[in-house]
């Protein structure tokens, strides 16, 4: 990084040349190294959430005078009303956002992180406001229709019809609620439960696909947006249909867009004409990789179908590495090295391999291609926690062109979320540590 880990280096140089008069043995190289990149992966994320709760306001804007609201109850009805701020927009972003601010709570004890996702959430529960929303939603689809609720803040809480607009919101309403119980976010989640469950269009095995742009086009992204919400309410509600349901989706994602040459998968399929997508995108490949990684947390070591979700974990793993680049960051296209450096999906991946190397779902080998990564990052983080380098939302294009030339941005919870769980995977990660050579040779016996 620059100025910021700058700052931290020479914090620990002073440390070690402090020690530098004891008796002690001088911290090795490798043992620097990893203490760095320890500090680094706390401090950083911690500059990252606490800009992000500096910024967030809670108040509403009206697009056409510029006036300022601090709550909309009893306000008339008018169209050009919005929220005012993007960390309070109901979108499945700031849902994974959200998870990884709890995440941190859990991690550094400071619950202020635990308190601002509540925040939020009562920012959007409030009676007052979610009431002025849903005037102006069902305003607008009596004018315009689904194009038209677009345009409103808050829709997707209303429209409830694909998994952006309900899964990962829905999944961080979970881990708030275990916390701090709302019976409106109970409400909300027994929505999301119904709707995944039994409305989420699907193919006749079961697999969740899409009507768009294809009918029944299965897209790889949609492993986290229904894998992070069934794993959840599995785990709090004990009810194994919804575990049993996630390991479903795990495996027929693998059956439906793994490529065994590339070992990678591909964004998506389109079922009606048996063809797959032309892109190995890394978010894609990243939003399956967090999902199962997810799941494994909380899949019963007894479940019947733990095993084969394990090793596809491992398939992934094994794949995905291979496709790191030189600086630590994975690339756009995963296998188009002159594609841009992106940091979504080189945050998923550092994610799902410190975990997994954590649990020992992995060896400790795959450590050091997160370590790589997190290195990486660290390149497109600013000294004031500022992201950059982040894809912006992407759909599905039949040529390449089209994720060569998607544009980044800086600071919006579409890269965020994701990289804040990977930092936070990574504060307490074993370091790499390579077996000696010269350690093993007592074990060759040579015959004289």
């Amino acid at each position: 990084m620059k100025k910021n880990i700058l700052t931290i280096t020479l914090f620990i140089s002073a440390i070690l040349c402090t020690g530098c008069n004891s008796t002690s043995e001088p911290a090795s190289s490798e043992e620097k190294t990893a203490l760095e990149a320890k500090l680094e992966a706390k401090e950083v994320a911690l500059l990252i959430a606490d800009r992000i709760l500096a910024t967030t306001t809670y108040d509403f804007k009206n697009t056409r005078t510029d006036e300022t609201f601090p709550s909309v109850k009893d306000m008339p009805l008018d169209m050009d009303v919005k929220v005012n701020c993007k960390y309070n927009n109901w979108h499945y972003t700031n849902g994974v956002t959200h998870l990884a601010l709890m995440e941190l709570a859990d991690k550094t004890g400071d619950k202020k992180y635990d308190e601002y996702v509540r925040k939020n959430m009562d920012f959007v529960f409030n009676e007052g406001n979610l009431d002025f929303f849903r005037q102006q939603y069902d305003q607008a689809m009596k004018e315009e229709g689904w194009n038209g609720v677009r345009k409103h803040s808050w829709h997707m809480i209303f429209r409830g019809k694909r998994l952006d607009d309900n899964g990962p919101m829905g999944a961080s309403l979970i881990a708030l609620q275990q916390k701090y119980p709302h019976e409106a976010f109970q409400q909300y989640i027994d929505q999301t439960a119904e709707h995944i469950l039994y409305a989420e269009p699907r193919l006749e095995d079961g697999t969740i696909a899409r009507y768009w742009p294809h009918i029944q086009t299965i897209w790889a992204d949609d492993a986290f947006m229904a894998i992070s919400f069934l794993c959840r309410m599995g785990q709090a509600t004990g009810d194994m249909k919804y575990i049993d349901d996630a390991a479903h989706q795990v495996i027929k994602y693998h059956d439906y867009l793994w490529c065994p040459e590339k070992r990678l998968f591909y964004h998506y399929y389109h079922t009606d004409t048996n063809e797959h997508g032309v892109a190995h995108w890394s978010r894609a490949n990243g939003w399956v990789f967090m999902a199962t990684a997810d799941l494994l947390s909380v899949m019963p070591e007894n479940h019947p179908k733990r095993a084969e979700v394990l090793k596809l974990f491992r398939k992934q793993a094994s794949g995905v590495i291979r496709y790191q680049g030189k600086n630590g960051l994975w690339h756009q296209l995963l296998d188009q090295k002159d594609s841009y450096e992106e940091i979504t999906g080189t945050a998923m991946f550092t994610f799902g391999l410190a975990r997994a190397v954590k649990n020992g779902w992995l060896e400790l080998d795959f450590i050091y291609a997160a370590e790589q990564g997190l290195k990486g990052m660290l390149t497109k983080i600013s000294e004031k926690g500022d992201v950059t380098a982040i894809c912006v939302g992407t759909g599905i294009k039949p040529s390449p062109t089209f994720y060569y030339n998607r544009p980044t941005q800086e600071n919006d919870p579409m890269g965020e979320g994701p990289v804040l769980r990977a930092l936070i995977e990574m504060m307490d990660a074993p370091k790499h540590a390579e077996i000696k050579a010269e350690s093993q040779y007592d074990r060759i016996v040579v015959k004289k």
